[in-house]
């Protein structure tokens, strides 16, 4: 069986490659501006094809290189990982400026949470090519919440106390999310001191 992607696998990596390496140089450019790196770090990935079909199945979408590349939209992916608030959202801004990528979609769940309490802001870029590329920005808390959910894997696991399991999960990312406005508001004092 052909790869989902059939011919545009290569042209997708080169067109991955390209966003992170505009997204350093934005890191570089915030950094030498503030002194400080608002990017802890950076994850890239094509989703595989394995994956792909089962997100097609689970929609109901044919599968099709034309419904993985144009009807789904996280193909490609990229986590970018802040420190702070603050830098999560100057990201996203210094993104939906760069040249050659048009913002098709936005979700910020850090201000509207899932009602899980997953938080992260998430973007849909397509580039130039036309390909579309999904970008995550969370800070340091919010990543290693859902990849502790992420591991957990009860929802696909029909465990008798589940509804308890996602109140404390519910919990927990409330209070890690009370812990960055607590880190953001040191930061800002911190830095109103400096000038």
């Amino acid at each position: 069986m052909e790869d989902i992607y059939g011919n545009h696998l290569e042209e997708m990596e080169a067109t991955l490659s390209v966003f992170v390496q505009r997204v350093k140089e934005l890191r570089s450019e915030m950094s030498s501006e503030s002194e400080l790196d608002p990017i802890e770090h950076i994850l890239a990935r094509i989703k595989s094809d394995k994956s792909m079909r089962l997100k097609l199945r689970s929609r109901g979408l044919p599968e099709t290189t034309e419904a993985a590349l144009h009807q789904v939209h996280d193909a490609m992916g990229v986590r970018i990982v802040c420190g702070f608030l603050s830098d999560v959202y100057e990201t996203r801004d210094r993104i939906a400026t760069l040249p050659g990528y048009e913002v098709v979609e936005e979700r910020d769940y850090i201000r509207h949470a899932k009602p899980n309490g997953y938080r992260s802001y998430h973007m849909i870029l397509r580039t130039a090519e036309g390909y579309l590329i999904e970008v995550q920005l969370r800070t340091i808390s919010m990543d290693t919440w859902a990849a502790l959910e992420h591991h957990l894997q009860y929802k696909k696991q029909h465990v008798g106390n589940q509804r308890l399991i996602v109140q404390e999960l519910k919990r927990c990312a409330d209070e890690l999310a009370s812990t960055d406005v607590s880190m953001q508001t040191i930061r800002d004092m911190i830095l109103n001191e400096r000038d």
